[in-house]
């Protein structure tokens, strides 16, 4: 039984939002993505999709997209990412339930694999692309929800945890944010996260180890759409 992450399946099989035209690694990459996770995961193991799973505007026209992901092998815990619009924030336990026993929305709860509490949010970084003002007011807001989720698993009575972001934990050329002090607080052994696409992005933030804490990239096409161990 293992625990694996990836990221950014962009799927579309109801709009036509094709992803080649960005980058050759995503040709073909609805195929790599059944073929190396039938390779890799078992009905046993875990996967945790931290987010933009599909270009659905809602939920009817991403139903096909969810509907690929619950027939891959295994547990699926899906987070939630910036594309995501068929997933309102505050409707997280709907979704819950109506997809019970064949996905799971981290979003304002935690999950568990073993004796670690798994938990997240999608997060935010500073990427120029709103006023540093609204860039605050969303982040404040994430880290608010990333906090509960963590206080819920150690009110549970959980001591190891794992945490998980869409967006990187830090904005370009940080060297700490909100979200890495969070983890130190709490003690989280692994940060994963996903966002970044193409060469020029995937340094964008923390891998490897930073103040003890292990830093893991998941984006698919920086996988080459391979989910990545996070446990074994």
């Amino acid at each position: 039984m293992s625990l694996y992450a990836i990221g950014d399946f962009h799927l579309s099989f109801t709009v036509n939002k094709p992803m080649d035209v960005f980058d050759k690694r995503w040709k073909n990459h609805v195929v790599k993505i059944e073929k190396y996770w039938k390779r890799k995961v078992t009905e046993n193991d875990t996967v945790v999709i931290t987010g933009d799973h599909s270009w659905g505007r809602d939920l009817a026209e991403c139903q096909a997209d969810l509907d690929f992901i619950m027939a891959l092998p295994g547990r699926k815990i899906l987070l939630r990412g910036n594309h995501d619009m068929f997933w309102d924030a505050k409707k997280t336990e709907n979704l819950n339930e109506m997809f019970r026993g064949k996905l799971e929305f981290l979003q304002n709860n935690f999950y568990t694999y073993e004796d670690y509490a798994l938990v997240g949010t999608k997060g935010y970084c500073y990427e120029g692309k709103d006023s540093y003002e609204h860039f605050l007011k969303i982040r404040e807001r994430e880290l608010g929800r990333l906090r509960y989720s963590f206080e819920a698993a150690k009110a549970a009575g959980y001591e190891k945890f794992i945490m998980f972001l869409h967006y990187p934990p830090t904005s370009i050329g940080e060297m700490e944010s909100p979200f890495t002090l969070m983890a130190q607080e709490f003690g989280a052994e692994k940060v994963i996260y996903s966002h970044c696409h193409g060469e020029k992005r995937y340094d964008d933030s923390f891998k490897g180890y930073v103040d003890g804490i292990e830093y893991k990239l998941v984006s698919g096409d920086y996988l080459n759409f391979k989910p990545e161990p996070v446990l074994r």
